[in-house]
């Protein structure tokens, strides 16, 4: 059943969205997936117009922000830092009343979270995180859909993040998962943990959804995993950081050794990309036959379509 109070809703973190509420984007995800596939066509944005604000380089959010309204005849604006004054000679809050009288939609990519919070509080329309220093949500409802289509459902699976677990994708996932009654693990060095109090609002939660969240700097974590998941080990902005990052999460590494530590024949990987082969993921595995990483990008473009379709 449709929830009702979607329209004009904007898409910060998943914090404010309830388990119904991120099920029926789920299902409308497939929906899209399905009409794309048979070809069928519509144009349900004609007339409709997105900013699209890049702070970060992007390939998948970029794309699919774009081809998914585009192809419902909408008009997407891509709108870099050298396009547009940004926080530079003009504020964000003005930035966004002027762009909220213009579009019907905001998309934002780029640092931080309170740039994007103050865009869907100024602009009057709903606007998109796209990815942000603290959450990436587009990017786990991706992640959702492809359990969805690898397992059936997702609910009572067990997710294993491996790498850094203070950035955007693993805080991501432990809300999404803790929402949706999903088992999420963090495996990490003590260094790169996770932030306490995203941990205590995701233990409430998950208390309600039976979900199980936990973090932990031992690889034993992978035991049972469904998926392992893992990042870049240098995030955008950190490569200062490149070093020290790397003598942390080496021995992190997803391998074909790890991926058997899971004990689980089942057990799929993800990678949000890019990737660096060799480094955070070796070549067997994320060529290999459980990887699911390119129907996980492309289910970007759809859930995209379908968060967009929902809320505008």
């Amino acid at each position: 059943m449709k929830p009702t109070s979607l329209k004009g809703r904007s898409l910060l973190s998943w914090k404010d969205w309830t388990a119904e509420e991120i099920l029926f984007l789920l299902e409308l995800s497939h929906s899209v997936k399905k009409a794309a596939r048979n070809r069928d066509i519509h144009q349900r944005f004609t007339g409709k117009t997105l900013a699209m604000i890049f702070e970060k380089r992007s390939t998948r959010t970029r794309c699919a922000f774009e081809t998914a309204f585009g192809e419902e005849g909408g008009h997407p604006v891509f709108l870099s830092t050298q396009d547009i004054q940004l926080g530079a000679k003009e504020s964000i809050e003005d930035t966004a009343r002027v762009l909220g009288r213009m579009f019907s939609a905001i998309e934002f990519r780029g640092f931080k979270q309170e740039t994007v919070d103050i865009l869907a509080q100024e602009s009057g329309v709903p606007v998109y995180n796209g990815l942000t220093d603290q959450f990436h949500p587009t990017q786990v409802l991706a992640d959702i859909m492809t359990l969805q289509e690898t397992f059936g459902k997702a609910q009572g699976r067990t997710i294993c993040y491996v790498g850094d677990g203070r950035n955007n994708v693993a805080r991501s996932l432990i809300v999404i998962s803790a929402k949706l009654g999903i088992n999420c693990t963090i495996v990490c060095p003590k260094e790169l943990t996770c932030d306490e109090k995203l941990l205590a609002e995701a233990h409430s939660w998950a208390s309600d959804s039976g979900s199980k969240i936990t973090v932990t700097d031992s690889l034993d974590g992978v035991v049972g995993a469904d998926v392992v998941y893992t990042d870049v080990w240098v995030s955008m902005g950190e490569e200062a950081k490149k070093e020290e990052r790397h003598a942390l999460l080496r021995p992190y590494q997803v391998n074909a050794e790890l991926m058997r530590k899971t004990a689980n024949p089942e057990c799929i990987f993800l990678h949000c990309l890019p990737a660096v082969k060799g480094e955070e993921v070796t070549i067997e595995v994320i060529e290999g036959p459980k990887s699911r990483v390119w129907d996980q990008a492309e289910n970007r473009k759809h859930t995209i379509k379908a968060i967009m379709l929902a809320t505008i």
